[in-house]
């Protein structure tokens, strides 16, 4: 399948502009050569492309609307890497397998303060084409732990530390829910002060094994967990 992005408006594809450069210029794609639009939001329109100069257009003949997204839908906020590759490769990865949402966590160790959300947000969109999702995730901006915390449910929200004298719980003991939240701390870990916040907040410790993970190691093991599940 030759899946692309564009928006979806009852049975009108439009192309996005960039895809539509990368179908012309790049792939050199023949016009009647099947394809398949997605505006990540669940709809998928299939058809055949017509090409139009420079431009790609399609031959809608088919479009499925609202098809089911990922359950559990899984939300990590993570601490972003001072080498910010490493966190590049854990967005396309974790999108790979199934995340829902990402968000760019500050704490007081986070050393990077400046993270370029645009990138991050296409290479979300192209890890989801790659992986031939439906329904892109949702990347947000770099926030501070404290504000996070204001809109997450301490039921379904869990943090990974690495302070082995506190108690953490196993992965395997974490309920089942439809939406769950994972916290992942920056390079040296949350602060005592940061993990006695969030004790207060009743969101509880987590253990990913007796090995000590990077930051974006972490947020791909727990993604893998997570999908796990959905397979």
């Amino acid at each position: 399948m030759k899946l692309f992005y564009g928006e979806i408006e009852g049975n009108q594809v439009l192309i996005n502009d960039e895809e539509q450069q990368h179908i012309v210029k790049v792939l050199r794609m023949k016009e009647g050569e099947e394809i398949h639009v997605t505006d990540g939001k669940g709809n998928l329109a299939s058809g055949t492309l017509l090409i139009e100069g420079k431009k790609a257009n399609m031959h809608v003949s088919e479009i499925k609307n609202d098809l089911p997204g990922f359950s559990p839908q899984l939300h990590i906020a993570i601490a972003p890497t001072k080498n910010i590759d490493r966190i590049e490769f854990f967005v396309e990865k974790a999108v790979e397998m199934g995340i829902s949402e990402i968000t760019l966590l500050q704490t007081e160790k986070t050393e990077r303060k400046n993270v370029n959300i645009d990138k991050l947000r296409k290479q979300a969109v192209s890890a989801s084409k790659q992986s031939l999702r439906f329904h892109f995730p949702v990347t947000n901006d770099l926030v501070k732990i404290q504000d996070f915390l204001k809109h997450t449910d301490p039921e379904t929200t869990f943090v990974a530390h690495c302070h082995e004298n506190l108690e953490r719980m196993d992965l395997k003991a974490i309920p089942k829910s439809e939406n769950i939240t994972f916290l992942i701390g920056p390079e040296g870990d949350f602060s005592e002060k940061e993990i006695s916040f969030l004790s207060e907040k009743n969101i509880r410790a987590v253990s990913l094994g007796h090995q000590r993970l990077r930051t974006e190691t972490a947020g791909i093991f727990v993604a893998a967990w997570n999908y796990y599940q959905l397979i």
